[in-house]
């Protein structure tokens, strides 16, 4: 993706708003405006907005999963199924 075609000034996509959007939906990639000649807004398909938060979502979660196994909070699937049988075994006594 080259930037120079992406990027687009305010007053350019006032203009012609339906056909960037039009663009962005066949092309997939966003435009970035600019206002007094600096970059302040992304415009881009809601499928790929979508899709990068997703993506963010599940690179939090690796993120959070790393810091407790860091911290010792984990345990092996032998001992959380011993856990499990053992609530199990508990609840069938009452």
């Amino acid at each position: 993706m080259l930037l120079q075609h992406t990027v687009k000034p305010i007053s350019y996509v006032k203009a012609h708003a339906a056909d960037i959007i039009r663009e962005i939906a066949v092309s997939l990639s966003p435009v970035i405006i600019t206002q007094n000649g600096e970059a302040t807004a992304v415009l881009q398909d809601i499928g790929e907005y979508e899709r990068i938060q997703e993506s963010l979502a599940m690179l939090k979660l690796l993120a959070l999963g790393r810091k407790d196994l860091e911290a010792g909070l984990c345990k092996t699937v032998e001992a959380a199924f011993v856990g499990v049988r053992d609530k199990i075994s508990q609840r069938r006594q009452v």
